[in-house]
């Protein structure tokens, strides 16, 4: 689901990241109990507020530059976590100005879940922030309101209560998320618990790979396609990569857990047609071991996958761990022929510096680059000039998020190579992928 109502023409995007307004939030929230009020029988509304704390403090130490760059981020962070964790339903992310935003899903979820895809969001925005200088990181304190809204509550109740919690909020540093109805979170899993449950997940085999398919601009083939972990937990549901690897790296279980994704996804993709390619993301533990290239060639020859149609996925935040580090990891494992992208290209303020320092094959563009290509000349102008970016480079280019063929169009006539996204087709299981690929 886009950021923007349907009737987003009514209203504007917010000039600095792209998210949705407070007018556009207040548009959508009306729809939904208009809809409610002639069905009876619609969805549950749940929202959150998030704010950041400490963000004047940003842009006094690094600039406001800086501080413009990090609210960027935190809107793709926002954008892709929504994207991921609430794709079953409706929801909104928006942008109520300064440091606030806000995510609603108008969808099925559980209390307990709501709570949980909270802290997962507080998680992921806290994650340090490349500063644009390429001096060092950002890191952002959020804390976040949530509440499950009343039938027949209007917009502007629903955004004083979140914002009356979010006061209280950032008045108590040992609470990242309060609820509005109660001045404290409900009882919920425990960390503990949680961190717990996934150790023996992983020994059970629980965790899941999902492959999302990639495809051929030029003529529509599959070309491939990238591996995602998914863990459906008995209590909180359906966990996605990014906080499943949260939840992983409190436990110093990230090592265990990409080796785990990456045999499971080489097990079943031996049993594709040959001349598909399978994607895989590398996490900031992996490139921190010294012996991550060694290892990562002896599963890949013990599954009997070729090495040759294996692509690696780097995104920014993995290499803020040590850049000079990555790069001899790097050109060992493009030396076996395993292909290297750069993820999420485009996504906040890109520091080229790793265009000229690391030994790269392609660039995947981040979602937003495609969002508004068909309407603004101004998208496909920075959608042209980083394929021309690229080309000069002798990099092929990925789009990712294609759901339109207006989209796909575009994409192929400025000279991008592949593209995922629903367009093509949503996130596959094993067993229904390689029946794809057969037919």
């Amino acid at each position: 689901m886009a950021s923007l109502p349907d009737s987003s023409t009514a209203f504007a995007r917010d000039a600095l990241t792209g998210l949705a307004g407070a007018d556009a939030l207040r548009s959508r929230l009306d729809e939904w109990r208009h809809d409610a009020s002639q069905s009876g029988r619609a969805a549950p509304v749940h929202a959150m507020l998030l704010g950041l704390g400490r963000f004047d403090a940003v842009n006094l130490a690094y600039g406001e530059a800086a501080g413009d760059g990090a609210l960027v981020e935190v809107a793709r962070r926002l954008l892709h976590f929504a994207a991921d964790e609430l794709a079953d339903g409706e929801w909104i992310a928006a942008r109520l100005g300064g440091g606030k935003f806000a995510l609603v899903a108008h969808q099925q979820l559980n209390r307990e879940r709501w709570q949980w895809l909270g802290e997962a969001v507080g998680e992921a925005i806290a994650a340090p922030i490349a500063a644009i200088d390429g001096s060092g990181t950002v890191r952002l304190w959020p804390r976040i309101a949530m509440m499950r809204v009343l039938p027949g509550e209007s917009p502007a109740h629903i955004l004083d209560r979140l914002a009356a919690t979010l006061g209280r909020a950032h008045d108590r540093p040992d609470a990242r998320v309060l609820w509005a109805e109660r001045s404290h979170a409900p009882a919920g899993i425990r960390a503990a618990e949680l961190e717990a449950d996934l150790l023996a997940a992983i020994d059970r085999n629980e965790i899941e790979i999902a492959f999302q398919p990639q495809f051929s601009l030029a003529d529509g083939r599959l070309v491939g396609a990238e591996a995602l972990a998914r863990w459906h937990h008995r209590r909180v549901g359906l966990i996605g990569a990014g906080p499943l690897f949260a939840i992983a790296e409190r436990v110093d279980h990230v090592a265990q857990l990409s080796r785990h994704i990456a045999e499971t996804a080489l097990e079943a993709a031996r049993d594709w047609p040959h001349d598909l390619r399978l994607s895989l993301n590398i996490t900031p533990a992996d490139l921190a071991s010294r012996e991550f290239a060694r290892d990562f060639l002896k599963i890949v020859a013990a599954t009997g996958f070729d090495s040759d149609r294996v692509t690696l996925e780097i995104t920014e935040q993995v290499l803020l761990s040590d850049l000079e580090r990555s790069a001899p990891v790097i050109e060992r494992l493009r030396a076996r022929g395993i292909r290297i992208a750069l993820d999420d290209f485009g996504g906040g303020f890109c520091n080229f510096r790793y265009l000229k320092l690391l030994a790269l094959d392609e660039i995947k563009l981040d979602r937003s680059m495609i969002e508004g290509i068909e309407s603004d000349p101004r998208d496909r102008a920075v959608l042209k000039s980083i394929v021309a970016l690229a080309r000069a480079l002798q990099l092929d280019v990925v789009a990712e998020g294609i759901e339109t063929e207006a989209q796909a169009a575009i994409a192929r006539d400025e000279g991008c190579a592949k593209f995922q996204g629903y367009l093509g087709s949503v996130p596959l299981s094993a067993s229904a992928f390689l029946e794809r690929a057969r037919s």
